[in-house]
């Protein structure tokens, strides 16, 4: 693997991720038609959206205390902004763009960016009240995550079906989503699916569009086979941390109402369901989320072994000290440290045949995809029959789904999108 972030745009991703950078006072990002910097209600990310030389985006920590002593700067230049390591010029960034629907209202009188936000390209929606962890006489939240701190401030705390839907659309409109993920957090009764389901109904019935959940895990697992029914094409479990002991210790509430175990049996259940319906372009995709940064690379690594075995796809994050959560004062983990953690990610991916990449237009900002992966492992470019399937998998995939949401477009000509099937 080429080990200078210069030369290994996935490594500048990852070491961005680890190091932040400082930005520069020539700087004006929303002057310049970029995204405000949000502590986001997914708890996880409060950064610069870019895109980086090789294509991929990302959210580069900045407002966090780590972030100042960071080699890399941020500099606006003659229109362009250049990234700088080490006081010498590497590249060129691009902002994320801002969608102008983003100060638009719905029709209840909402901005509509406190109803959804992109992550990345895709829309992020958390359409309910704030993860009870959080309002508790003790408080047991997840010792990394912000959103008990966000609600009011970066987003509305409720949304009703209407308004989603309104955003939904004018997000495919304008911005050319192909998918919704849908976050809550704890609710006593577990009433997350039951919340979750109106939306998910008729954002399949009316645009077709990709939708995903992340939600804790129901104690019914039935339910995961009514939620692929209705069109739910992913499901993610953030259990975050493999480590027992350390679970305990940062993700108190999980521990107390659900159990890392109860976690693990959510996703081996929904991985054994199978990969949908692809036929009809209707994917089902497992998600283990874990964070590393918070234990042992070698128990990240057992993590993505567990996971991948079992049939489902890693969701990895690298833990970022947000302010004033309880980690807030904890170094986030060194790059050299979590590298073989991702370059273990795309192995197995690719080793268990799993079908990563393939849905168009879905860049995450937020974390390292699987695919983009692989550049930080020194087995890049084996695994030759699987990349060639991958490959056949994305174009054919790409023009049918397009097809169809071009299809479902017709029936709501005042949204209709031109796409290029």
């Amino acid at each position: 693997m080429e080990s200078d972030p210069r030369r290994n745009s996935a490594l500048l991703k990852l070491d961005l991720y680890c190091r932040g950078a400082r930005v520069d006072d020539s700087c004006h990002v929303e002057d310049a038609g970029g995204r405000p910097i949000l502590r986001t209600r997914a708890g996880l990310g409060s950064g610069l959206e870019a895109i980086l030389p090789g294509g991929e985006w990302t959210n580069i920590p900045v407002a966090e205390p780590f972030a100042a002593e960071s080699p890399y700067l941020v500099r606006h230049e003659n229109g362009k902004f250049l990234l700088s390591l080490d006081q010498q010029d590497i590249c060129e960034i691009q902002l994320s763009p801002r969608p102008g629907w983003y100060e638009a209202m719905t029709s209840t009188g909402k901005k509509m960016s406190r109803v959804g936000t992109l992550q990345g390209t895709y829309l992020g929606i958390y359409p309910g009240k704030v993860c009870e962890y959080w309002t508790r006489d003790v408080k047991d939240n997840c010792k990394f995550c912000s959103v008990g701190l966000n609600l009011g401030h970066d987003d509305a705390d409720e949304k009703n079906v209407e308004e989603v839907i309104e955003v939904v659309r004018r997000a495919r409109l304008e911005s050319g989503i192909t998918y919704v993920d849908f976050n809550t957090g704890h609710y006593e009764g577990e009433t997350y699916l039951d919340l979750l389901e109106p939306y998910i109904v008729a954002i399949k019935e009316q645009t077709g569009l990709l939708v995903g959940v992340q939600t804790p895990p129901h104690a019914d697992l039935k339910r995961y086979d009514a939620l692929k029914k209705m069109g739910v094409n992913r499901v993610s479990f953030c259990f975050e941390i493999f480590d027992q002991e350390r679970f305990v210790d940062v993700c108190p509430g999980k521990h107390t109402q659900y159990g890392l175990d109860r976690y693990l049996q959510a996703i081996e259940y929904c991985a054994s369901l199978g990969s949908g319906d692809i036929a009809s372009f209707e994917p089902w995709v497992t998600n283990g989320e874990i964070i590393v940064g918070l234990e042992p690379a070698e128990s990240s690594i057992a993590a993505i072994d567990w996971i991948t075995e079992k049939g489902a796809v890693p969701t990895v994050c690298v833990f970022r000290p947000l302010i004033s959560t309880d980690y807030a004062d904890v170094a986030p983990p060194a790059t050299e440290e979590v590298a073989p953690v991702f370059a273990r990610l795309w192995e197995k991916c690719m080793e268990h045949r799993l079908p990563i990449g393939v849905a168009p237009n879905i860049n995450v900002s937020l974390v390292m995809l699987p695919e983009e992966c692989e550049a930080l492992s020194d087995r890049s470019g084996s695994y030759k029959m699987h990349r060639l399937k991958l490959a056949g998998m994305r174009k054919v995939f790409a023009a049918g789904f397009l097809r169809k949401l071009k299809h479902k477009e017709r029936s709501y000509p005042e949204y209709a999108l031109k796409v290029d099937a």
